[in-house]
């Protein structure tokens, strides 16, 4: 199964009204996402379940991030 999320395409859309910085970095977090996605694949693809949970959220200035973590399952632990 070959899934196109357009990551990469929608996080170039969204920066338009970005700095340079900004955008360099949301192309950073959009690539970093990008193969998140492809390793999630090949590991249900291998066998387990992955679901990605909030663990925290970062803020700063009043912007704000959500961090990850990965829960895994193996078909014997569900």
């Amino acid at each position: 199964m070959n899934v196109q999320s357009r990551v990469k395409e929608r996080a170039e859309e969204q920066s338009s009204t970005m700095t340079a910085e900004q955008q360099a970095v949301i192309r950073m977090v959009a690539n970093d996402l990008h193969r998140l996605n492809q390793s999630v694949m090949k590991a249900v693809d291998a066998g387990v379940s992955v679901e990605l949970i909030r663990s925290a959220r970062h803020h700063n200035e009043g912007n704000w991030g959500d961090l990850l973590i990965p829960v895994i399952v193996t078909q014997g632990q569900q």
